[in-house]
């Protein structure tokens, strides 16, 4: 008993044109023209057709299993990957995380099918994009970087909650620097800054939102006096901006700083994947998380600049960081050569050729790293501890508390209705 064979539609019209060929209704060339074939086609088709029957005209490769189809074996070894340390990633960072960790290489496609095939489908949800205008970026690397932190339950509850500080440049995206903090403050963006400086040099403007450590509270209420003699409300962050000749840009709306928004959502996904992988439980294991994964992501997504030129300024051999990566306060000195800074109290000594500093006005400068150095036109001055001021004598102490004891047992005298006080003046007219 022959095998049923099924063709298709195509094969189907050639084994019509072939009958008509044997019934002498057709030519060779009449069938080749209607079949889109050669003259030798058809007579080779027509051969085997006579010899064969219509199983000659189904593809031999039919029920086969192609030569580059994954293996069992493959597809299993995948999927317990992905339901066990891989679980949770998207299914491009599972792609990648296979070619990079466990020398599997496999296209995003195959991944994906295989996993779909049982009913897993990709953690992040695709939205239907949107008509917008986009701006063009910067030509240049170093013109305009974005800086912003997203707190978020980065370790998903195996530490304490972070919050991420970093930046991006508009240019390539690269991300020069970013690091987890306990909390979003001034320092954690001056370390930032500092290290970006350090590293890469200085940008000429940054990209920010409308926090405190940015943009003062009350910056929109700078008298008409203040604005005429150019002074400027500026916030510690702000005052370090203007000594480094960084523009500040401050955004008005979230969609407005939209490439470090991105940033975040990128992060949001394949960096906690990267930090679960990991086992981080601390903020030192999530920085130590975060500088392996830097370099990848970096490499993954930047893109060239318009221009290959660098627009960061470097800075000279004999720049010091610390004169200007540190918080700075005036205070003017006592008499005593002494300046009182919060509950510090601190004694000048004789320095650079000067005995004393009385009534000076100096300045404060606390480092990140929370020391307190004083200065004076740019020179620093050597200081130390004050002595603890000494109390008052006992005799004045008693004299001051029975002052005050006198004051509490004091009862005020009210004047009587008729007290000449109360009587309303009269104005006598002649």
């Amino acid at each position: 008993m022959k095998e049923a064979v099924t063709l298709n539609s195509k094969e189907q019209k050639r084994l019509r044109v072939l009958n008509q060929v044997e019934m002498k209704q057709y030519t060779g060339k009449e069938a080749a023209a209607m079949l889109d074939l050669s003259l030798r086609q058809v007579r080779r088709l027509l051969t085997a057709y006579r010899k064969e029957g219509a199983a000659a005209l189904a593809h031999g490769n039919r029920g086969r299993r192609p030569p580059n189809a994954r293996g069992d074996a493959l597809k299993k070894q995948v999927l317990e990957l992905y339901q066990g340390k891989y679980a949770g990633f998207n299914f491009l960072h599972f792609t990648e995380s296979l070619a990079e960790r466990e020398n599997i290489c496999l296209s995003r496609s195959s991944v994906r099918n295989i996993l779909q095939a049982v009913e897993i489908q990709s953690p992040v949800k695709r939205r239907a994009p949107k008509h917008r205008s986009r701006r063009e970026r910067y030509p240049q690397e170093g013109m305009l970087l974005q800086i912003d932190a997203s707190p978020h339950d980065w370790l998903q509850g195996r530490g304490p909650e972070l919050n991420l500080i970093g930046s991006i440049d508009d240019a390539t995206g690269i991300v020069p620097c970013a690091f987890f903090r306990k909390s979003e403050d001034s320092v954690g963006y001056f370390l930032l800054l500092r290290k970006i400086v350090t590293r890469y040099g200085i940008p000429l403007a940054l990209y920010h939102d409308r926090d405190s450590v940015f943009v003062p509270a009350n910056w929109e209420k700078d008298s008409i006096k203040d604005q005429l003699e150019g002074k400027k409300n500026l916030t510690q962050f702000g005052r370090l901006l203007e000594e480094l000749g960084i523009t500040s840009i401050p955004a008005r709306s979230p969609q407005a700083k939209g490439r470090i928004e991105k940033l975040w959502k990128t992060f949001q996904d394949r960096l906690i994947s990267e930090l679960r992988l990991a086992g981080a439980k601390t903020e030192e294991e999530a920085n130590k998380v975060m500088s392996d994964y830097l370099p990848r992501h970096n490499k993954r997504f930047s893109i060239p600049a318009l221009l290959p030129e660098s627009a960061y300024l470097k800075v000279d051999k004999d720049f010091d960081p610390d004169r200007y990566f540190c918080f700075k306060y005036h205070r003017i000195v006592g008499g005593d050569n002494v300046v009182k800074f919060k509950r510090e109290r601190l004694q000048i000594l004789p320095s650079n050729g000067r005995q004393g500093y009385a009534h000076a006005n100096v300045e404060v400068r606390v480092k990140l790293d929370g020391t307190i150095a004083l200065c004076y036109q740019g020179n620093y001055l050597l200081i130390r501890t004050a002595p603890v001021e000494a109390p008052l004598p006992k005799i004045l102490m008693e004299s001051l508390d029975s002052i005050s004891t006198l004051n509490l047992n004091h009862k005020s005298h009210k004047p009587a209705t008729n007290h000449p006080w109360r009587t309303p003046f009269k104005i006598l007219v002649k």
